[in-house]
Order: C-alpha cells, then structure tokens, then sequence
C-alpha cells in the first residue's frame, strides 16, 4: 500500500469560487448580470447592452420592458469609472426612443444623475455619453426644465471647450435644443457662453458649426444677447464667413443669425459705421466691395512691376490665392440662392423697425433688393419683393425705389405663376402706392391695371387683398379710377367680396367704396349683383369689415334706386340691429344707415317719424304708418299686391297724371286756356315743374299734353303727319302676314317679360303743385308763403276744424270709401279731400319742397303730426340787431296759417292728444 500523500491546503481558499465564463444569448440574461455585486460583471453586461442597443430601436424598446434602466441609472452613480463609464454609453444610446426618454422623465433623479457625469473630473467618453444624454432628453420642454434645475448649463459650457470633437458636438447639441426655452438663453449669457459658442464656428467639422450656428440664431432673438454679441464682434466675424466662398454651405444658417442681429437700431448703426452693411449687401448681390475694387485696382498696376524671387513669393502663395478668390472682380463666386432668400428676409426683419428702415435707406439697400427682383429663383423674387414691401413703409424709400427702376420689374412680376411671388409683390404695390400718386401713375403707365384685376380672380386670398388694396389706392386719382372702371374694376370686385377670409372682405369692401363714388359705377356695381354680397358682410363678426362694409354703403346709396335695392337685401335691417348692439355699434354703421334713411325718405318716416328741412319729398314717397325700431320695412310694390284690410292706409306721393282715357283734350283743355303765347316767370316755372313730375310717364307713354312750343317744334319735324302716317300703315299692311306667322311667338314672349311696377298716379297733386307754384311761389316774403301754403292745404283738406271737435270730423268713412274705390289700401294723398293732422302735414311738408320753401315734419301720437318752419323776425329797421331765424309751428287744422310759438299751450294742444 502506497504512502499517502498529504494535500496542499494553501493551494487556495474555501469560500472563494473558481472563474466561471458565462456564455449568453438572451439579453434577459445579461439585464439579471447588472444586478451581480461584482464590478467586472457589470462593466461587461453594461458594454454587452450598449453594443445591443446600438443596433436599432427595437432592441432599445426590449431592453426597456426588461426594466434596464433602474440597474444602469444605479450604475452610472457608482463608484467604478469603467463601470460608470458603459452605464452611460448604454443608456445614452438608449436615449435615442422616445419610450426611454418618456421613462426617465418619470425619475426625477435621472437628470441630475446625468449633469454628475459631466464633471471634471470624469473622461472624455463619460462626457460624450452623458451629454448624449442630455441633448436627447432636452427635446421636451420638461426635461429642458429638469436641467435647469440641475443646474446642467455650466458644465455643458465647460465642455465646448473639451479637445474631443464628440464632446463638443453632443454639448453644442444639447446647448441648441435648451436654448429654445428663453430661461435658457439667459443662462448661457451668465455663465460666458457666447464666445465659446462663437469659436465653433471655426471648427474643423461641419455639424459643430452648423450647430454653433443654430444655438446663435436661437440665442440671438433674445435682447441682452444681441448686445454681448455686438460687444465680442460677432458680426464682423460672421461677414468674414460670408466672404469665404469655401465656406458656402454655411452661409444660409450665417444670414439667420446676421438677421437677428440686424434688428437692432444699435447692429445697423454698427455694421453701417465700420462698413460692413455695404460689404453685407455686395456680397448677396455677388458684385464687388468698394475697398476690394481699389485693392484690384492695385493689383493691375502692379503687374508691371519687377518680378519677385520665388522664396519671396512661396510663402504668400496661398494668401493671394484666397484673396484672388474673394476679391477678383471676375472670379467672384455667384451667392447660392438660398442665401440670397435668408439676406432678403433678413432686411426685412429688420426693417419692420423705423429707425431701421431709415439706415436700411440711407445705405441704399433698396438697390440690392431690386437686382434680386431679377433673380431666376422664384423664392429669391419672392422675399426680394417681400423686403421691399417693409421697406416701402419708409416714405423717403417709395420714391427711391422708382427712381431706382423697381417699379417695372414689380408689375412684371405680377404675371408670375408663383403665389408667394404673386403675394410679396402685390404687398410691396400696395405698400409703394399708399400716399404716393406718382408711383400709381407709373404703374398705371407700366400697365398694371390689368395685372391687379386678374390678381382678384386669384385662388389666394392674400394676393386679392394686396391688389384691392393696391387699386384702392390709386384710386384716389380721379384719372387712374376712371382708366380702372373702364377696364372693368367693379364686376372683378364682386367675386372677392364672397370670399370667407375677413382680410379680403376688409380690402374689397374698401375699393368697392373707392370706386363707386359716381352714379354710372353705382348703377354698375347694383346691376351686377354687387350690392347682396356687401350687405352680408355687415354680419360680420369682424370689426374692420363691418366698417368698410359700412362706408362702401355710405357710397352706394347716394342714389335711390341702390338705396332702394339695399333696403330689399335686408341692410336697413342689419344696420338697426347693429345700432342698438353696444359691441357692434361704430360712427360708420350710423353714417350707413343715415344715408340709407336720407336715401329712402319712406323708411325713415315710418321709422324715426321725422323729416328735416333737407329731406325733400319727391314722387315715390309713401307713409305706411309708424314703425318699430327693426321691423322690416316693406317696399312700395309690395304694399300695393296687398289685399285690402282693415288696418292704416298707406299715403302715397306720386304727381303723376292718370291715363285713363286715350282723349287728353279733358285734361289739356282748361291748361291750355290759362296759357299764352308770351309766358310769364311764372309759367315758365310750371313748365318745370311739368317736365320733372311727367319724366318717369313720358319715357313709355305719350304725354297727355304738350305745350305750345313743344307742338309747334313737332309740327316743324313731321310737316304731313297724314302722310307720314298712310306711308306707315301701308307698311305694316305688307308684313302683316309675318307678323301673323310669329304671333304666338310674340304672344308668348310678352307673357313671360314681367312689366315693371307702376306707382299709382296722382293727378289732384299734380294740379295742386301747378297750383302752388303759380300763385304761392311769387309771393314777397317766407312768411307769407307759409301762411298761403297752410291756407291752401286746409282748404283742400276740408277747412278748418274747430278746437275739440276733431275727434267728430269726419274722416274715416272717405277714407274707407276711397280704400273701396282704388281696391288698394295705397291711397294717393291727392285725392283725400277730408284730412286731419297727418294728412295735411304730408301734403303740406310736399308742397313746400316742390316750391324750396323749407320746413320739417314731425309725427306724434294718434295720427297728430305738424310741420315746424325757421322765420326771421319781422323787423325790416337795418339798425336793429338781428337775431337768429325763430322755430315756429304751422297750424293747418283749426287756425290755417297761425304760427304758433313752441312750448306754448296752443302749440302743445296742437302736437298732443
């Protein structure tokens, strides 16, 4: 039996287990490794689940129900730099979903987690990682928030200065996406942040200077920044950017930032100072510096000069080489096109300011802004014409811009298929043209008449605002609105006024009431359907529209007629609504409606039941009885097609003769026996009379009689009236038997052709103004008038009524008597023979505007109504001091002719029940 041989205790201990490797392809597997105690094993699942996730965003989302961020959050606060290290690098990745970020969000220790990493003290791929993992949580505005709080600005700072580019770009990243917070932009002022910012424009990498750019043009829209920036530099440094050719794919993002920057009165004076606002628009218009024409000026004189060494030459090879580049009149490199888009933006951002505008003037940036017009890219044209639109708010600027020829190619552009090009340059007309004739003229003469008419077809609702606002302009010259009626302004602005965006409402509504303001537009503008669409816009809710709507009505209803047919469409309706509303109630709804009522005299009566001295009756007037405030109010046609009933009639002012016998020997021969050869002034004024009341009747009809001289002048024309008449029988003798063949034809078109309304004729009235006229308007004085005038109403009225015994005057039954007769309840003021208050007053108030006899007509109460005259005193002594004319009332019902002293107890008696 062998010796045995004793073992070794010390070869190793008891407790301590031998090295195990583990092979694993389940990621559960490894997420159950970050919780081992021991560091080794959690560094290699950690680098394990950062090369896993790195893959796709698949795996980042598996990794997030397997409840992988608790364990690497821990991780990242432990005390093994390479543990730390692939904690971080792991859930940096993992950053990158949204359901990650979401999931942090959710632990509030997590960013402050991620700001600890950023310390000096840890490496550089720790910085990289944790500032990672910031710029992708600094998307949302809560963890923007969170890192303020954390107090993560500072580091991020630091670290632009880090050596490793990676470190650089994630820092500059997540500085860009916080500095979209305006709390943020602040803190980067604070902790010096602008400069660094500034150096990494210099960096050999392009996404760390298009991010170094991105973070300034977010920084600079704050005030205090603009400031600190102007202070280091910076728009010298990024004007020396834009003269590098090489560096062209930084230009565009170069701009954005100079147009911040420009907003300042304080940049531009700067930039205006040191020269840099020329070299600014030299190099956005590709021409030359003045400083770099004198230097190539140098140059080509010193080609004669002796030869330099090559030692001497090798050395300033390369600098001549870039300046050739950046300063060579002929190897100037063209400016891309989208950097000329931001430049031109960038002046008009900053020319929105006045101080700007000013400087903006006085370097002649207008130049540069017109050869842009010119540009073949349509969105340089476009914010070209935009610019110039802000610039022309500056007075002085309009007329530089035409003396500098940016008028021609502004109306060429207005052909330009483009809609943004169609917009910019219909503004900047607009613009142009505000206050300015001459520019209107000049663009009337470049034809762009007919290029803002078709603009108002356009589909886009900004370019038809900008051209109506355009031709309203011009339309203040009487010859440039008369050139665009007859071009067809009025049908091309109806269209628009149907549009639903209150902008075009506004502007159209405004040109409608430029260009109507004779009656041949309004007649125009009513016939084609303009006026249904301009009364709708006073529903609006917009206050502007509402306005403009409102004054465009001002203007269309001088005439009658429009008046008449605005009243149909419902606008006297709209417009007392809008009077009693204490929202929507403005000075131009009241000047509407006044017109309207001043315009339609029957409306007003009935509504406000007064007429002034300046209202003046004429045939056409009827009074349908006192209305309430926004009762609609009815026209005269529509009266008529009434059945009879029982309620008020209808008055009616109409002096017209009525045809109902073909024979005017009746009517033409007690006239024609008061007249003479030799007319008196008198006659002569009948005459007028006659012609004015018989207008509308002897358009269709034959008169009922004619005066001498108008006979004999008929007499003159058709010496053999016979003859002329047998010649015309016998030509209807030989196309009678076509006109037969047609008959029905002819038959039929007559019944489908509606007649036109006829008001009922009035020949008592007409009789009484031929009356009035020969004996009351000779008379001397006023007075006298008015007392003749009430005598003669009285009379024709029924006399004198005593006091108290009105109420048994018989008036009702001839009334009702009359309503039978007529089969109407529109009775003809003429023929009432027995009248009371209201009656006389309208047919007194009637007489005397036919005969300029002023005075107004007020009703009251229970068919009480009266007629206030304005009468000089008596005094004829020229000494004596004058006064002014005295109110008196008329008595035409107990005492005709009485003038009667207001707030008497005769005067009230008379106006009250």
């Amino acid at each position: 039996m062998g010796k045995k041989i004793k073992k070794d205790e010390k070869g190793g201990s008891n407790d301590v287990f031998d090295t195990l490797l583990v092979e694993s392809r389940q990621a559960a597997t490894v997420v159950l490794m970050l919780s081992s105690p021991e560091e080794d094993v959690q560094s290699k699942a950690c680098e394990a689940i950062y090369k896993f996730v790195d893959k796709c965003d698949e795996n980042k989302k598996m990794l997030l129900d397997l409840g992988t961020i608790d364990p690497l959050l821990t991780l990242i606060e432990g005390h093994d730099r390479t543990v730390r290290r692939h904690a971080i690098m792991a859930l940096g990745v993992m950053c990158a979903h949204p359901d990650v970020r979401k999931a942090l969000r959710k632990r509030p220790n997590s960013t402050y987690a991620f700001v600890c990493l950023l310390s000096p003290e840890e490496d550089s791929v720790i910085h990289e990682f944790a500032a990672l993992a910031l710029s992708l949580m600094a998307t949302e505005f809560t963890s923007k928030v969170a890192i303020q709080t954390a107090n993560g600005m500072e580091p991020l700072i630091r670290l632009l200065g880090s050596t490793d580019p990676d470190v650089q770009k994630n820092s500059i990243e997540a500085i860009a996406q916080m500095v979209m917070d305006y709390k943020a932009r602040a803190s980067v002022r604070e902790y010096g942040g602008l400069s660094p910012i500034l150096e990494l424009i210099k960096s050999e990498y392009a996404i760390i200077q298009r991010l170094a750019l991105l973070s300034l043009d977010r920084l600079t829209q704050d005030g205090e920044n603009r400031r600190t920036l102007r202070e280091i530099d910076a728009i010298s440094k990024l004007l020396d950017i834009l003269a590098q050719p090489t560096l062209n794919d930084l230009h565009v993002m170069v701009v954005m930032v100079l147009s911040n920057l420009l907003e300042d009165p304080e940049s531009l004076e700067l930039v205006r100072d040191n020269g840099g606002l020329k070299r600014f628009i030299c190099l956005i218009t590709d021409a030359l510096p003045p400083e770099d024409e004198t230097k190539r000026d140098s140059k080509k004189s010193a080609v004669k000069a002796p030869k330099k060494s090559a030692k001497d030459s090798k050395g300033k090879k390369e600098d001549d080489a870039k300046d050739d580049a950046t300063m060579g009149g002929d190897s100037i490199i063209p400016t891309l096109p989208d950097v000329k888009v931001c430049a031109a933006r960038a002046i008009a951002r900053s020319a929105r300011n006045a101080e700007n505008r000013k400087l903006l003037h006085d370097q002649e940036a207008e130049k540069m802004l017109i050869s842009l017009l010119s540009h073949d890219s349509q969105d340089v044209q476009a914010s070209a014409a935009l610019a110039i639109a802000v610039i022309a708010e500056h007075l002085s600027s309009r007329d530089s811009i035409k003396e500098w020829g940016g008028l021609p190619p502004l109306v060429k552009l207005l052909d330009s298929e483009n809609g943004d090009v169609k917009e910019a340059v219909t503004l900047a007309l607009a613009n142009l043209t505000t206050a300015n004739n001459k520019n209107c003229i000049e663009i009337s003469r470049l034809g762009g008449i007919d290029g803002l008419l078709s603009c108002l077809g356009e589909v886009r609702e900004e370019v038809i605002a900008n051209a109506a606002c355009t031709l309203t302009n011009m339309a203040q010259d009487e010859g440039l609105r008369t050139e665009a009626q007859s071009r067809g302004v009025i049908p091309a602005l109806i269209h628009p006024l149907t549009s639903h965006n209150t902008n075009v409402q506004s502007k159209v509504a405004l040109a409608v009431s430029a260009f109507t303001c004779d009656a041949d537009s309004r007649d125009e503008f009513r016939e084609s359907g303009g006026l249904e669409p301009l009364v709708l816009l006073l529903h609006s809710g917009n206050d502007e529209v509402r306005r403009n709507a409102a004054w465009a009505i001002t203007v269309c209803g001088v005439d009658e007629p429009t008046a008449t047919e605005i009243c149909k469409l419902g606008g006297l309706h709209i417009l007392q609504d809008i009077q009693t509303s204490a929202s929507r109630h403005n000075p131009f709804i009241e000047a509407a409606l006044q017109r309207l009522l001043d315009s339609n005299l029957s409306a007003k009566f009935s509504l406000y039941n007064h007429l002034g001295p300046g209202n003046l009756i004429e045939d056409g007037f009827f009074d349908c009885g006192k209305l309430k405030q926004g009762t609609p109010f009815k026209t005269l046609e529509e009266y008529c097609a009434q059945e009879m009933n029982d309620k008020r009639p209808v008055l009616l002012v109409n002096a017209k003769w009525a045809h109902v016998d073909e024979n005017p020997e009746p009517i033409a021969t007690p006239l024609a026996a008061n007249k003479s050869d030799t007319d008196t002034p008198k006659t002569e004024s009948l005459k007028g009379v006659k012609e004015s009341t018989t207008k509308a009747t002897r358009s269709s009809k034959e008169p009922r009689f004619k005066s001498g001289r108008n006979s004999r002048s008929s007499t003159r024309e058709s010496p053999d009236p016979k003859k002329g008449r047998k010649g015309q029988k016998d030509k209807d003798k030989e196309e009678k038997a076509k006109d037969e063949e047609n008959e029905p034809q002819k038959d039929a078109e007559v019944v489908a052709e509606p007649t036109p309304f006829v008001p009922p004729p009035d020949s008592f009235l007409f009789k009484y103004i031929e009356d009035v006229v020969e004996k009351i308007l000779p008379l001397p004085d006023t007075k006298s008038q008015v007392i003749a005038l009430a005598e003669y109403v009285s009379n024709k009225m029924g006399g004198k009524i005593a006091h108290g015994e009105v109420a048994n005057f018989s008036w009702e039954l001839p009334m009702n008597q009359l309503r039978y007769q007529l089969k109407s309840n529109v009775i003809p003021i003429g023929h009432i023979k027995a009248g009371i208050h209201i009656h006389r007053a309208l047919l007194f108030k009637t007489l005397a505007d036919r005969i300029a006899l002023p005075c107004s007509l007020t009703r009251g109460e229970y068919n009480r109504a009266w007629n206030d005259v304005l009468l000089p005193d008596d005094d004829e002594d020229p000494v004596a001091p004058k006064f002014p004319p005295k109110r008196y009332i008329v008595d035409l019902v107990h005492e005709p002719g009485t003038l009667l002293t207001p707030d008497t107890q005769a005067a009230v008696s008379y106006m009250k029940l």
